[in-house]
């Protein structure tokens, strides 16, 4: 097949999707496939849509290549710049489908997703509905509580509001996080009030909307839904702090257990609250979502990721390790349950 994998972007998690893309590309290259990594934002102006998927694509050069675009997103944005870069559409037309590998703004908010459906371009992962709701948290905690996906509690803050944590019946600590944001960038655990003001503001400089919501205390997991179905739990335990950007994608700093060490009810039990909530938010082919268990064994549904990390750290991989796939054959599945 002829697969543009698309990675980059201008969100904060740019260098972990071009990270993503290129492993996906190796992957889907060793498996035969016309594979070629395509940045979003930048494309290329070399790239002929008819003479592109090469046997001879050197996919560590075409890494280099979007990573000397990153001291210019900034810029770029502020000068107005269209999404979309240099031939990327034809590129993405010309392929017979497209490994989205997208993180954070315009990749998992479901802008790309729409317009591809306009262009007729078959791509991986869910829809843009879905996308765009998942990438909302304050509207997914809101559809959480309404299909009966247990979360925790929280309100939705706009710039400008009263911040106080008593209106809303809550106290320290508390979680506060960028409502659209991804990979945990913007997010912390204040203690007091002085750090709750601080982190109130930390989160106000990424975007105009954020959740504050009660901290749980407890183990931390995750769960892939691929196709309609739950994948083996892990369990996320990271050696300092909490499961923060530099936890994530830093080899050695998070221990993960891969089937989550649970009794059979609780794993059953958190697959099931995974496929309740992937339904709710009108998810579809797969995804990933993230779950808090308190000390007294209560389970509290976080958020859903619509297009997971493919890098060697990442959990889904883990994930679909622990059933014996390897990490091409999870990106092949990926691309056939997005096919049907």
């Amino acid at each position: 097949m002829k697969i543009v994998v698309l990675a980059g972007g201008i969100s904060t998690e740019r260098e972990i999707s071009i990270v993503s893309g290129t492993q996906v590309c190796k992957a889907l290259r060793s498996r035969g496939h016309q594979a070629i990594l395509v940045d979003v934002y930048f494309g290329r102006e070399d790239a002929d849509p008819m003479q592109a998927f090469t046997d001879e694509y050197d996919v560590d050069a075409a890494a280099a290549y979007a990573r000397s675009f990153d001291s210019q997103v900034e810029k770029s944005i502020q000068e107005g710049k269209a999404f979309f870069g240099t031939n990327v559409i034809a590129l993405c037309q010309a392929a017979d489908v497209v490994f989205l590998a997208l993180h954070g703004e315009n990749g998992e908010n479901g802008k790309v997703q729409a317009a591809f459906d306009l262009l007729g371009i078959r791509y991986t992962g869910s829809g843009y509905l879905g996308s765009a709701i998942a990438m909302d948290k304050g509207l997914s905690k809101q559809l959480f509580w309404q299909n009966e996906v247990p979360t925790p509690a929280g309100f939705i803050l706009r710039k400008g509001e009263d911040i106080s944590l008593e209106a809303h019946g809550m106290t320290l600590p508390c979680v506060v996080k960028p409502c659209c944001g991804g990979s945990s960038v913007g997010v912390t655990i204040p203690k007091t009030q002085e750090e709750y003001e601080a982190a109130v503001v930390d989160a106000f400089s990424y975007e105009d909307v954020i959740v504050v919501e009660e901290y749980i205390k407890g183990r931390e997991f995750s769960v892939g839904v691929v196709d309609g179905i739950a994948y083996p739990i892990i369990e996320i335990a990271p050696i300092e702090g909490f499961y923060d950007y530099t936890n994530k994608y830093k080899a050695g700093s998070t221990v993960e257990t891969c089937p989550a060490v649970l009794t059979k009810e609780q794993t059953e039990q958190m697959q099931a609250y995974a496929v309740k909530g992937f339904k709710a938010l009108q998810l579809d082919n797969y995804g990933r979502l993230d779950f808090m268990m308190s000390r007294d064994g209560k389970m509290y549904c976080l958020e859903a990721n619509t297009l997971p990390g493919m890098t060697p750290t990442s959990l889904l991989p883990q994930e679909a390790q622990a059933l014996g796939m390897d990490f091409a054959d999870l990106c092949e599945k990926l691309i056939a349950v997005s096919a049907k």
